[in-house]
C-alpha cells in the first residue's frame, strides 16, 4: 500500500497522539508499505517522505498552546496543491486529528475518490480545558465540539479508529453510529518487566510515579494533596514525569505540604522503562483520559496502578479491583489507597503479577496488525463501491441510449 498519514500534531515522542502516529508510521514501513507523512514540523523537512505545511497562527493564543506542547498545522493555498499531488497517487489516507490538515486531506481524498480513515485522538475536553476548568466541565459545550468534529470530518470518512470502546461510546452517543474500529494504540515490546534499582538518593523512599502533561484535567494536584494526608508523607517520594502550565502551582503546594519535594522532569524512553520497573506505585488521577497508554505501560511493567473513577477517563477500566481505583478528585480516598499499598507489600507483589498478565492483550504489534487490516478493508470497500458506481453509470447510459433509440423509432 501507499499510505498518506496526515498529522496535525507531530512533535516529540512525549504525548499520546504523536506516539500513536510514530508507531503507525514505523509499523507500516516495517511491513513494507510506502508511507508519506504530512506535518508542520520544520525540523523534519529533510526526512525522507516527510512533507511540511504551514502552522496555524492563533495570535495571543499561540502561547497557551505552546505551553501545552501543541503546534497545529494549517495548510496554505500552496500546501493544498501539494496535498493534491501527494494524495492522487495514494491508496489510502489516514488522518490523526479532525483539525485543519485532517479536514483538508479528507476533502481532497473524497474529491479524488480515495479511501480515507481517521483516528480519534482528541476528547472535547482536551480543547475546552485550554479555556479553563469552567468550560471543561460544560457538557453542552463538549457535545458541541463533537458535533463540529463530525460535521467537518467524521461523517465523510470510510472508517474511524477509536483507541478505546469508551471514546467510541462517548462520541457516538452524541453524533450517532459510525463505521468504527476499536483498536488500542498498544504498548511497544521494549516496555517490559525488568530488574531495575532505585537511585541511591531515594532508595529508602516509597516511590509513587505519575506521568502526563501537568494540566488541570490531569489532576496531579489531587495526588499531592493525598500524599499530604497520608500517614507516610515523610516516606513518600513522588515523581511527576511531564511538563505543563501547572508545574509552578504544583511545586508551590508541595513546598508547604510535602516532606519530600516532587521530582518533575521529562525522562527518555530508556529512563522511563527503568522508572516504571523500580517505582512502587503508579497513580493516574486524570479526570480526562482518552486511553492512557502511560498507565498501560505501568501495568505492563507490573507497577501497580491506582486510577480515578472518572466517567470521562478510559483508565478506570484498568482497575482490576477496588484497591486500584479511587473517587475522582478525592485526595482522602486516594490517601487511603496509597497507605494500603504501603502497608501491604505482599499483596502489592501479587497484584504486580496480575497486571503483567492482564496487559498482554495490549501488545502493540497485534494492535498495529489490526490498524493495517483496517486500511486494507477500506481500500477494498472503496474499490467495490467505485466498480458498483461505474456499473450503475453504464447501466444508466445504456438505458438512456435505449430510450433515445425508441424515441427516434417512434418518430
Amino acid at each position: 500500500m501507499k499510505v498518506v498519514v496526515a498529522c496535525d500534531v507531530l512533535g516529540e515522542k512525549n504525548n499520546g497522539t504523536s506516539m500513536a502516529a510514530y508507531n503507525l508510521i514505523d509499523s507500516l514501513k516495517a511491513k513494507g508499505h510506502e508511507v508519506i507523512v504530512i506535518c508542520n514540523n520544520e525540523d523534519k523537512k529533510d526526512w525522507e517522505n516527510f512533507y511540511i505545511t504551514k502552522s496555524l497562527n492563533l495570535g495571543p493564543l499561540n502561547k497557551v498552546f505552546k505551553n501545552n506542547g501543541v503546534c497545529l498545522a494549517r495548510p496554505s493555498k500552496e500546501d493544498k496543491e501539494m496535498l493534491k499531488n501527494i494524495i492522487k497517487d495514494a491508496d489510502v489516507v489516514h488522518c490523526l486529528l479532525p483539525f485543519s490538515l485532517g479536514i483538508n486531506c479528507c476533502k481532497i481524498a473524497k474529491e479524488l475518490e480515495k479511501p480515507v480513515t481517521i483516528s480519534f485522538h482528541c476528547q472535547a475536553e482536551n480543547i475546552t480545558a485550554h479555556l479553563g476548568g469552567l468550560f471543561m466541565n460544560m457538557r453542552a459545550l463538549s457535545n458541541k465540539v463533537y458535533k463540529v468534529f463530525y460535521k467537518n470530518v467524521y461523517q465523510y470518512v470510510d472508517a474511524v479508529h477509536y483507541p478505546t470502546q469508551f471514546i467510541r461510546d462517548t462520541f457516538e452517543k452524541v453524533v450517532g453510529p459510525t463505521n468504527g474500529y476499536v483498536i488500542s494504540n498498544g504498548v511497544n515490546k521494549y516496555v517490559r518487566p525488568t530488574k531495575a534499582d532505585k537511585p541511591e538518593e531515594i532508595k529508602d523512599k516509597f516511590l509513587i510515579l505519575s506521568t502526563g502533561r501537568l494540566g488541570k484535567e490531569k489532576r496531579q494536584g489531587v495526588l499531592l494533596r493525598a500524599i499530604a494526608q497520608s500517614k507516610y508523607n515523610d516516606k513518600i517520594q513522588v515523581i511527576l514525569a511531564g511538563a505543563g502550565p501547572f508545574e509552578k502551582r504544583l511545586l508551590r503546594y508541595a513546598k508547604n505540604h510535602l516532606v519530600n519535594m516532587p521530582i518533575i522532569k521529562f525522562f527518555s524512553r530508556e529512563e522511563m522503562i527503568s522508572l516504571l520497573n523500580y517505582a512502587d506505585l503508579y497513580v493516574h488521577p486524570a479526570e480526562i483520559e482518552l486511553e492512557g497508554i502511560a498507565c498501560l505501560e505501568a501495568c505492563v511493567c507490573g507497577c501497580v496502578p491506582v486510577v480515578s473513577d472518572s466517567e470521562r477517563a478510559a483508565t478506570k477500566n484498568f482497575a482490576l479491583d477496588e484497591r486500584n481505583i479511587f473517587k475522582l478528585n478525592d485526595p482522602e480516598d486516594l490517601a487511603k489507597k496509597i497507605d494500603y499499598w504501603i502497608e501491604n507489600e505482599e499483596e502489592r507483589k501479587k497484584c504486580k503479577e496480575n497486571y503483567i498478565n492482564f496487559s498482554k492483550i495490549f501488545d502493540q504489534e497485534e494492535c498495529m496488525d489490526k490498524m493495517e487490516q483496517m486500511l486494507k478493508d477500506v481500500i477494498e470497500k472503496k474499490k467495490k463501491n467505485i466498480e458498483e458506481k461505474r456499473k450503475q453509470e453504464e447501466e444508466q447510459a445504456k438505458l438512456e441510449a435505449k430510450k433515445k433509440a425508441e424515441k427516434q423509432e417512434n418518430k
